[in-house]
């Protein structure tokens, strides 16, 4: 475990440029203060990069909003350097973090607060959907709340942030780290992506870190550059095991940034507030979704057209997963986030939309298809849908969900629950199965028709010869959603 390679800081490898530490290299040299306190122009174009991917970017109306979001520099506050300095001291005493206000972190701070504001903006944002899933995980594993933080460091909170030392994720695991962790790679997804798994994998890796330190500042530089170079700096600050500040001039470049620009998200974000750096809306919050298990591949693309969701939400939501489309495995399921609205009840809607996948495809999902296909599905109508195109998306009419509804029109509302039997499946050819043969009686000038168990409007309406419409016509008290054994109804008329 002591040989394990830490996860690299994807902002801070590019503020220094290539990472180019060896664990097995001695020739780790002190540089002057004046390197680190301010921060470099590459740290600034691989934020902007970070945030302003085609993953994150917003309406052109938002990003246009953006732009008049924020006062001009000369109106930004500035807040002298004892007020910084108390409200870092008042910070250092709510957590186990040594916080401290010198020039490197002050350079930091002023990045954020000053130089940045756009991306913190869009960071805040982000963090209103991330920083309740961290809280939970963190909370599981006892650690400080404050490690969130980490991950703005990290990745600018885009689960899809990859650096060019291929570290990936909120967290930024290189590929064999994220493996020791189970973290699962393959064609199709990335776990190093899923902000659950990731968290809880880094919660896992700090935890064993702060293990070998027992101080969390420690933990963190070891997370940047591994345990072997920070060893190595504890051995040559001839301090024992001091704290971060000791070790300091002894660590790697790049890491002599790392909890210098975690104080200073953790007090940013702390203070955005007083420095007018509002939240840009996310497109989701954590709290508004679900997930649901999904047993069968599923594109996108048909999510998209079923819940009426843009692909941009779907990715949005589910970053772990590369090609646009929900894998599926003989062995287990997957997870798919979804809005609350669209949560564990809509198993079946999934399952059809699977069907439809497999289809697509070519493929029987693993001989899930033919059991979908059996199954009637139960749509739930979006805002947008038309009844003609829902009809083509399952390979049936328009008069036939209309028949098969008990609907008078085309007509259809958002939130209706429609039961449709795909084209091909057990469950169409039932609706094609011969006329149902039923015995009528003649009362005056109409005739009757005693329901039979299992009966349906639409059978007996074919039976006929007649239309659903025209017996509903026939019968305006009748609730044809619940046909009672024994009732009487009219079938049709008398010459």
């Amino acid at each position: 475990m002591i040989k394990l390679l830490s996860t690299l800081s994807f902002l801070l490898l590019s503020a220094v440029g290539v990472h180019a530490t060896n664990p097995g290299n001695d020739s780790i040299k002190t540089v002057p203060d004046s390197v680190v306190t301010e921060v470099r122009p590459s740290f600034y174009y691989h934020l902007d990069s970070l945030v302003n991917t085609v993953f994150f970017e917003q309406s052109a109306s938002r990003r246009n909003s953006m732009d008049t979001a924020f006062p001009e520099i000369d109106s930004i506050p500035v807040f002298a350097d004892s007020i910084v300095k108390q409200r870092l001291e008042q910070l250092n005493k709510q957590t186990p973090f040594n916080v401290v206000y010198n020039s490197k972190t002050k350079a930091f701070i002023k990045m954020y607060t000053v130089k940045r504001r756009q991306q913190v903006a869009a960071m805040l944002g982000l963090a209103e959907f991330y920083f309740p899933l961290f809280e939970e995980i963190l909370d599981k594993y006892d650690m400080p709340q404050e490690l969130k933080y980490l991950a703005v460091v990290e990745s600018a909170l885009n689960p899809r942030a990859r650096s060019r030392a291929g570290a990936v994720g909120l967290w930024q695991f290189m590929y064999s780290t994220g493996k020791l962790y189970g973290l699962e790679q393959n064609s199709y997804m990335d776990e190093r992506m899923d902000p659950v798994k990731s968290t809880e994998a880094a919660c896992k890796y700090l935890s064993y870190l702060y293990g070998i330190y027992g101080k969390w500042d420690l933990a963190l530089a070891a997370y940047n550059c591994g345990p072997g170079n920070v060893n190595k700096a504890i051995r040559r600050s001839g301090k024992g095991l001091g704290n971060y500040w000791d070790v300091y001039p002894f660590l790697p470049r790049e890491t002599r940034g790392y909890v210098p620009a975690f104080i200073a998200a953790y007090y940013t974000f702390e203070h955005a507030d007083l420095y007018n750096i509002p939240a840009i809306q996310p497109l989701a919050f954590y709290f508004e979704t679900d997930t649901v298990h999904v047993s069968a591949p599923v594109h996108y693309e048909e999510l998209s057209l079923h819940y009426g969701l843009s692909p941009e939400v779907l990715a949005f939501l589910n970053p772990a997963y590369k090609r646009d489309r929900v894998p599926a495995y003989s062995n287990k399921t997957s997870v798919l986030r979804l809005p609350k609205k669209f949560g564990s009840d809509h198993k079946n809607e999934l399952d059809s939309l699977a069907a439809i996948t497999a289809k697509k495809e070519g493929k029987e999902n693993d001989g899930n298809l033919s059991k979908f296909a059996e199954d009637r599905v139960y749509y739930t109508v979006r805002s947008g849908d038309v009844l003609g195109r829902i009809a083509g998306r399952y390979g049936v009419t328009s008069r036939q969900i209309m028949a098969w509804n008990n609907m008078r029109s085309t007509r259809i509302n958002i939130g209706q629950k429609l039961v449709i039997y795909p084209k091909g499946g057990t469950g169409y050819q039932a609706q094609k199965k011969p006329k149902k043969e039923i015995t009528t009686s003649q009362d005056g000038d109409y005739v009757y028709y005693k329901i039979q168990s299992g009966d349906t409007l639409w059978d007996i309406a074919k039976a006929r010869g007649v239309s659903v419409d025209e017996l509903k016509k026939l019968n305006a008290d009748l609730n044809s959603s619940m046909l009672k054994p024994g009732t009487k109804i009219i079938v049709g008329t008398n010459g």
